[in-house]
């Protein structure tokens, strides 16, 4: 496994896209694809003394879709992962380590088809729900900000989950799943055989995720953190707030503990919602979160 070593070069990315998200309301577009903007208003890019490699501009949000449609905006997910997948691996290329700011969910598939396009690597999954719905567990796809774990686990639609005939991106065993709190997912992810921990002890968080991703035969793994895996008492201004999340201090604990493992290779950042979030504290909270566990 690749060593990280302390003074990584940070680079930040915007992947401003909500195509993996169904509209919040009638004729209303998810306001995520804002968190970028929201999270650099706060200096992160100077906080956290990290070159800045500009924005990917997703394709057109569509919000028109129905039960048999497939996976909404699909086919437009699949060209901004290629798309995604190259920004990622120039910048690995380069020595850096890639922060993406999302953006939805499904930028995850991005940096999962560049690095299987490098080795085998692993996934540390950072999120209040396992985002895991597929056919083998639900009558029918929709979103695939709530598809992603299955996605890159190789389960769904061909044309998302076997890019450049790579499925899956990420091997079961290669994924830890962390602070998940819905009991139906849980059970899917226990189903499928999965690791996880619950939200709860930060020691059994960070021991199993230790178990998991710091085997000899990986090349190292990326990070997802979605926003919700934070208690919604504190950030709100997710698309589905669910009780009993990590703290702030837990949060950046826990990413501190992911981050000095060896073969931590990026991470991203994904659901912070700007519209919800008016006076900007959200963000800033969030922010000042990813500047203590990649600067501490």
């Amino acid at each position: 496994m690749n060593t990280l070593t302390p003074d990584r070069h940070l680079v930040i990315l915007d992947a401003p896209s909500n195509l993996g998200l169904r509209p919040p309301a009638p004729g209303v577009v998810p306001g995520c694809y804002k968190a970028p903007w929201a999270l650099r208003d706060t200096g992160l890019v100077r906080r956290l003394g990290a070159s800045d490699a500009g924005a990917l501009v997703p394709p057109r949000y569509v919000a028109t879709w129905k039960p048999g449609d497939g996976v909404r905006n699909g086919a437009a997910i699949t060209a901004y992962a290629r798309a995604l997948a190259g920004r990622v691996s120039g910048i690995r290329r380069d020595g850096g380590f890639p922060v993406l700011l999302g953006g939805d969910c499904s930028i995850l598939l991005g940096p999962a088809l560049a690095l299987r396009e490098a080795g085998r690597y692993g996934l540390a999954y950072l999120d209040a729900h396992a985002d895991f719905r597929h056919l083998g567990n639900s009558p029918h796809v929709g979103s695939a900000a709530g598809e992603d774990l299955a996605l890159v686990t190789g389960r769904g639609e061909d044309y998302l989950t076997d890019i450049g005939g790579l499925r899956p991106y990420v091997r079961d065993e290669d994924v830890i799943v962390l602070g998940v709190r819905d009991e139906e997912d849980l059970r899917d992810i226990a189903d499928s055989g999965l690791a996880y921990v619950p939200a709860g002890d930060l020691d059994d968080l960070r021991d199993r995720a230790t178990q998991v991703l710091g085997r000899d035969e990986l090349d190292g793994f990326w990070i997802h953190v979605d926003a919700d895996v934070l208690d919604p008492s504190i950030l709100p201004a997710v698309d589905s707030p669910t009780p009993g999340g990590l703290d702030a201090a837990q949060l950046t604990e826990l990413l501190r503990g992911l981050l000095a493992l060896p073969g931590a290779v990026g991470l991203e950042v994904t659901i912070l919602d700007p519209d919800l979030d008016e006076d900007g504290s959200q963000a800033a909270l969030l922010a000042d979160i990813l500047v203590a566990a990649l600067t501490g």
